[in-house]
């Protein structure tokens, strides 16, 4: 990449941070998701991120509109969650399971767990590049790992449909193919030579 290219991306960043509405949490809306989002339509619904954890399971929500960053974690497990927004980092666990999710859209870094066990409707991991711990993807009906570069934790593919490791290039812990395309295409050091792993290979 050129340095006028660099500088034209930092410059671009910089003006997108200061323009980033910052909620220091939840709870100074009652934890009240309703409540929040009149608050947002007040100030022209800005692009904002939300500090501490936000616990939005089993509520009817499609989306996350211009939420970019939760510093905490985020629970949308049991939700009606379709779309992630313009959701771009969670700074702690982020739980999907149980949902019609389709894809991660703009997502690039979960911090710690990402749970998305059963996301039969699963399309695209988007921009995800890193997860910081485990990441559940057993019995999803995903192809492909996409953009996925580095999961710090274990990951698990168990029973999924994913017949593609995409750009990943490191597990920290162990990596499960068991009962995967993967597993019948590859043979185990085939896989080792794609990854990475710093744990055991189930195949």
């Amino acid at each position: 990449m050129k340095i006028e290219n660099i500088i034209r991306k930092v410059l671009r960043e910089e003006q997108e941070e200061e323009k980033l509405l910052k909620i220091p949490g939840f709870r100074f809306f009652n934890n009240d998701w309703n409540i929040l989002q009149k608050f947002l339509e007040s100030q022209g619904y800005p692009r904002y991120s939300i500090g501490g954890n936000l616990d939005l399971r089993e509520m009817d929500i499609e989306s996350l509109g211009n939420l970019v960053r939760v510093g905490g974690w985020l629970d949308l497990s049991s939700s009606g969650i379709i779309s992630l927004g313009n959701l771009e980092y969670v700074g702690g666990f982020l739980d999907l399971k149980y949902t019609d999710i389709k894809t991660l859209g703009n997502l690039e870094r979960v911090e710690g767990n990402l749970d998305l066990f059963d996301s039969r409707t699963l399309q695209s991991l988007g921009n995800l590049e890193y997860v910081g711990n485990f990441l559940d993807l057993r019995y999803s009906t995903l192809q492909s790992l996409g953009n996925l570069i580095r999961v710090d934790g274990s990951l698990n593919l168990k029973m999924s449909n994913v017949e593609s490791l995409g750009k990943l290039k490191y597990v920290y812990d162990h990596l499960d193919l068991q009962h995967t395309p993967l597993s019948m295409k590859y043979t185990r050091e085939e896989i080792k030579n794609m990854v990475e792993v710093g744990g055991d290979i189930f195949m």
